[in-house]
C-alpha cells in the first residue's frame, strides 16, 4: 500500500494546473521549498522569459556520481475532452488516483520527492539527484537546457531512471520523435489563369505524396526492429493548410509532418530526402515566380532510445521493480537526450501510458505503492555498478 505522504504529494502536484503553455514554477518552487527544508539545494534552469523552469538536485552531496530519477513536470491539455471529473481534482476513487498528469508523470515525482529524506538517511554509496523538466510534452526543450547546465557545472551523473509510465517494466529502447513544419510560396492568379501562377498546395501536395512514400517503403523494406507494435519507422502528415477560395490559385501552404524513426534508422536523413525533394521542384516554380520556394522549420527532435538488458542500471531497475524482463515502448521519452549525454538510462514508472493524455486519467495505487517499493530499495542499495 503506498503510504499516506507519497500519495499527498503526488496528489499535489496534479492539482497544479501545468499544462505546456501554461508556467510550471508553482510546481517546481513547491519542490525546492519542500528540499529546502531538508537543507537540499535545488538548482533551477529557466527558459527565455524565465516562467518555466528546471530543476536539479542533489541528495548526497559528496558521494560519488549517482543515479538521476527524471520526470516531466507539464501535461498535455484536456480541452474538448469528455472528463466525467475535474481533471484537476487529483481524485482517489476505487484504487485510482484520477487527474491530468497522475500517470503522465506527477504521481512518479511525487513518490520520488517523498522518499528524500530517506535518500539523505541511506548509506547508499552514491548520490541521488533529482531531474525535473518542463516542455517534455511538445519537444522535450526543457531537459536540453538541464543537461546543457549539468555539463556545464561538470556534473557527471552515472545513470538515469526516466518514470514514464511502463507499468514498473524497465524498457529500453523507443523510437524517436521527429517533427517539421513545410511553408511554401507560390504565385497566386486568378484561377482561369493557371499558366501565370504558381499553385503552391499543388506544390505541398507533391512533398507530401513523398512524404507517403517514404512511409511505404519503411513499411515494405526497412530491417524490423522485433518488440515494437509498429516494428518499423513511420512517416505522417498531421495538419495541412492553405488556399483562400475556389477561384484564387493559391500561393501559400503550409503543412506539418512527423517521423518516428526506430533507434536503428537516421531520422536526419529522411528529413534530407524530403528537403532535397522539395528544392528539387524549385526551378521550374521560381521560372514563374522567382520568390517562390520552400520553406523548412523544425519542431521537435526527440532523439531514439536504446539501452540494453545487460546495462547495470537496466539491471538494478529490474531487481527493484521485481520484473525479470524488459519493454520496449511506442511513445517518445526524454531517455534518448539522456543516453546521448553519456548517461546510462533506462525508463521504468509507475501506470499505463494507454491512460495517458486520456479523458479520466488514472494511475493505480497498486502501481504506485510498487513505485514507492522501489525507491525505497533505490535508498537500500548497497553498490551500483
Amino acid at each position: 500500500m503506498i503510504s499516506a505522504h507519497a500519495l499527498e504529494l503526488a496528489q499535489t502536484l496534479v492539482r497544479m494546473n501545468t499544462v505546456s503553455h501554461n508556467s510550471n514554477l508553482e510546481l517546481i518552487h513547491f519542490i525546492r521549498d519542500h528540499l529546502a527544508k531538508l537543507g537540499v539545494k535545488s538548482r533551477l534552469t529557466f527558459n527565455e522569459d524565465k516562467t518555466k523552469a528546471n530543476l536539479f538536485a542533489t541528495l548526497g552531496e559528496g558521494k560519488p556520481a549517482g543515479i538521476i530519477l527524471s520526470g516531466h513536470t507539464d501535461t498535455v491539455p484536456w480541452d474538448g475532452q469528455d472528463w466525467t471529473m475535474d481533471p484537476l481534482s487529483a481524485l482517489v476513487k476505487d484504487g485510482n488516483l484520477y487527474g491530468r498528469g497522475s500517470a503522465d508523470m506527477k504521481a512518479f515525482i511525487g513518490v520520488a520527492v517523498s522518499q528524500a529524506e530517506q535518500f539523505l538517511n541511506s548509506d547508499a554509496p552514491f548520490a541521488l539527484h533529482y531531474a525535473f523538466s518542463y516542455e517534455e510534452e511538445i519537444g522535450c526543450f526543457g531537459v536540453k537546457e538541464l543537461i546543457a547546465d549539468l555539463r556545464d557545472a561538470n556534473i557527471k551523473p552515472l545513470a538515469c531512471i526516466v518514470g514514464e509510465p511502463t507499468s514498473m517494466v524497465p524498457a529500453i529502447a523507443h523510437k524517436g520523435v521527429y517533427r517539421y513544419k513545410c511553408c511554401v510560396r507560390g504565385k497566386e492568379a486568378h484561377s482561369s489563369l493557371t499558366p501565370h501562377s504558381v499553385n503552391a498546395i499543388e506544390m505541398a501536395a507533391r512533398v507530401v505524396g513523398r512524404v507517403r512514400d517514404m512511409a511505404e517503403d519503411f513499411e515494405k523494406n526497412e530491417p524490423r526492429f522485433e518488440g515494437f507494435d509498429v516494428p518499423f519507422s513511420t512517416s505522417s502528415v498531421g495538419q495541412f493548410h492553405g488556399g483562400i477560395a475556389d477561384n484564387v490559385v493559391p500561393r501559400d501552404a503550409e503543412f506539418r509532418y512527423e517521423f518516428r524513426d526506430l533507434p536503428t534508422a537516421n531520422a536526419a536523413q529522411m528529413q534530407s530526402e524530403v528537403v532535397a525533394y522539395a528544392k528539387s521542384l524549385e526551378p521550374a516554380m521560381k521560372k514563374v515566380a522567382p520568390a517562390a520556394g520552400f520553406e523548412f522549420e523544425t519542431i521537435c527532435e526527440i532523439p531514439s532510445f536504446l539501452g540494453s538488458k545487460d546495462d547495470p542500471v537496466t539491471r538494478l531497475a529490474q531487481e527493484l521493480s521485481g520484473e525479470k524482463g524488459t519493454t520496449l515502448v511506442a511513445f517518445g521519452t526524454e531517455a534518448g537526450l539522456f543516453k546521448n549525454a553519456g548517461i546510462s538510462t533506462v525508463v521504468c514508472g509507475p501506470g499505463s501510458i494507454q491512460q495517458a493524455h486520456q479523458p479520466d486519467e488514472y494511475v493505480s495505487l497498486e502501481q504506485l505503492a510498487r513505485c514507492e517499493a522501489f525507491m525505497q530499495g533505490l535508498a537500500a542499495t548497497n553498490a551500483f555498478g
